[in-house]
């Protein structure tokens, strides 16, 4: 009998440990991959998302704007910049096809580095966008600000992408579980 004990609480204890690695996989899914956070471009192209075409990566991937940037500056640090990259300078800044070359410019950040800038506007990854053309990020509000994709000419585009066509009796203003 007490075998029996000792081999059910060494399971139970297996089982415990299993369900607290994947809590931690949960929790942290939503944090920027480490790509993400090195977040980097000479690039900055316009690319047809639900949305209208708007600013990109070379690779297609969604760039942002955050409207509690004041004066050119990025006011997205720490946790913030986990879940939305800067797009940090690589090279010679180019402008792709319908991409306005005059203007592309860089903001420097707390590190000294340079961020990538259009129109004044620091521009940012969203973390939960994982390929091409993706837009999860479009209006959300979240560390002080919302966040809009840009335009060709520079400004936030606001309008929201069409739905899905099923709507849900609740609302959830915080799916990513970031403040």
């Amino acid at each position: 009998m007490p075998r029996r004990i000792v081999l059910v609480a060494a399971f139970a204890i297996a089982l415990a440990a299993a369900g607290v690695a994947a809590a931690a996989a949960v929790t942290h899914q939503g944090s920027a991959s480490p790509a993400a956070s090195r977040a980097s471009a000479g690039s900055v192209t316009l690319h047809k998302t639900k949305l209208g075409n708007v600013l990109a990566t070379s690779s297609g991937r969604t760039l942002y704007l955050f409207m509690a940037d004041k004066h050119g500056r990025s006011a997205c640090y720490g946790k913030c910049a986990s879940f939305w990259p800067p797009l940090m300078q690589a090279g010679k800044l180019r402008a792709g096809a319908g991409v306005k070359a005059k203007l592309l410019g860089t903001t420097k950040r707390k590190n000294g580095k340079l961020q990538v800038t259009y129109k004044g506007h620091p521009l940012y990854l969203f973390s939960l966008d994982k390929g091409a053309g993706q837009t999860a990020g479009q209006g959300q509000n979240f560390f002080g600000g919302r966040w809009y994709v840009v335009s060709a000419a520079g400004k936030a585009e606001k309008k929201s992408a069409p739905s899905s066509g099923t709507t849900s009796g609740t609302t959830n203003t915080n799916p990513y579980g970031y403040p």
